[in-house]
């Protein structure tokens, strides 16, 4: 479908990775516009494609494939979690746990054709017609191992071969889901695209980067979002829960500022390009949120939704950092004006010695990812998708708290 078509014509979409955490989280987006969304009064047709199909019969959740969805609250909201991920830190970690993101409310008036598709982008054959008849592709599927032969056999070679089918079926638009990851070590104080030249340190960031240049050369869009929060986050979190165990105190002041993105925005934006009467020009996007969060400002909020222990609360030093100030990148962020404070206040050389005496999976690299400044201007893909990027990944954690609390209880 050509841009500018009436408003009213179905889109048809593709999705790789749709039961992945953010993978899932634009289906049900994608699924909520017929009936839910005044700006584009689309009927959505849906093909869903995974490495995995959905549960089985009987399971909760369970969706045929390929079938009618009835309401968006069909969706699969447990089951194996699928490689596909946005954020993967320099060194990929893996937690155990099978909960996922409850879906929305059903609604009985929602009528929406969605088609399952197995695919395996290790397995070119098996993505030989997936775009077929398409308007649009949304690739969020990767590999975040170790093992850097699988990545490039799926992230590099199997993002060409998809994309192939795309220009070959005639798709008009392609978004692929990227990381900021691909920058490498840091620390990185709000460059723009282009600004920072990428420095990948894993097998998945350096093949993840490689795998942006097919669809760049296909006019495509890439996205680069930071750290995504949200039901079904099995990175962020759980990685902060376990480093403030083994180094309970406000790291570095707090003063580390960090492209988050909630992943209930992400979505949006991701539909937002999908269905957009206008496309968004092709290239290289960051896509967090374009207030960046302060550290110790994440860690409060998660302290005071109790997600995260509070390892003893201390009254506020009532220092002012020199970046709150007016026309400061935070002075309009979502900022805690009280609640519990992480003591004591440690240098990060402090910091890094408690993390080296208490052993644990996230790795010294992964630390400084989380807390010191790993931001990226971000603005621009929310202005030119003309989406609102909502109210914060702070704000939007209250919607989250259960599902972390639920997650970090079965891990324990």
């Amino acid at each position: 479908m050509a841009d500018g078509a009436a408003a009213t014509a179905p889109r048809r979409v593709v999705v790789t990775g749709a039961t992945g955490f953010i993978g899932s989280a634009v289906v049900r987006k994608l699924l909520s516009y017929p009936n839910s969304d005044s700006v584009f009064p689309l009927s959505v047709q849906l093909r869903a494609v995974a490495r995995k199909p959905p549960e089985p019969a009987g399971a909760p959740g369970f969706l045929p494939s390929p079938g009618f969805l009835s309401s968006p609250g069909s969706l699969p909201s447990s089951g194996p979690l699928p490689s596909p991920e946005s954020h993967p830190p320099p060194e990929p970690l893996t937690f155990p746990g099978s909960l996922r993101p409850s879906p929305p409310p059903p609604r009985p008036d929602t009528i929406v054709p969605v088609e399952w598709v197995t695919a395996d982008l290790a397995d070119p054959a098996s993505l030989r017609g997936v775009c077929e008849g398409a308007d649009a592709l949304l690739h969020l599927a990767s590999d975040i191992g170790r093992d850097e032969e699988r990545c490039e056999l799926v992230n590099v070679r199997g993002t060409a071969a998809l994309v192939g089918e795309a220009v070959r079926a005639g798709v008009g638009r392609i978004v692929q889901l990227s990381t900021a990851a691909v920058y490498g070590a840091g620390p990185h104080a709000g460059p723009g695209v282009g600004e920072v030249e990428p420095a990948p340190l894993s097998p998945a960031s350096r093949t993840r980067l490689a795998a942006e240049r097919p669809v760049l050369e296909a006019g495509g869009t890439v996205l680069r979002p930071g750290l995504v929060l949200g039901a079904g986050d099995r990175w962020v979190v759980p990685a902060l829960a376990e480093l403030l165990h083994r180094v309970p105190a406000r790291w570095d002041g707090g003063r580390g500022l960090l492209s988050v993105v909630a992943v209930e925005d992400l979505a949006r934006l991701f539909a937002r390009l999908a269905l957009a009467p206008t496309a968004v020009p092709g290239g290289v996007y960051h896509a967090s949120h374009p207030v960046p969060a302060r550290n110790g400002d994440l860690m409060d909020t998660l302290i005071g939704h109790g997600v995260l222990p509070r390892p003893g609360a201390i009254s506020p030093q009532g220092a002012t950092s020199p970046r709150d100030g007016p026309g400061s990148v935070l002075a309009s962020g979502p900022v805690l004006a009280s609640g519990p404070v992480l003591a004591p206040d440690l240098s990060w050389d402090a910091c890094l010695e408690r993390l080296d005496a208490v052993p644990g999976r996230v790795s010294e690299r992964q630390f400084a990812l989380l807390a010191r400044d790993h931001w990226y201007r971000s603005d621009e893909v929310w202005k030119v998708a003309g989406c609102d990027p909502g109210p914060g990944p702070l704000v939007r954690l209250a919607e989250a708290a259960d599902w972390y609390r639920s997650h970090l209880q079965a891990r324990a």
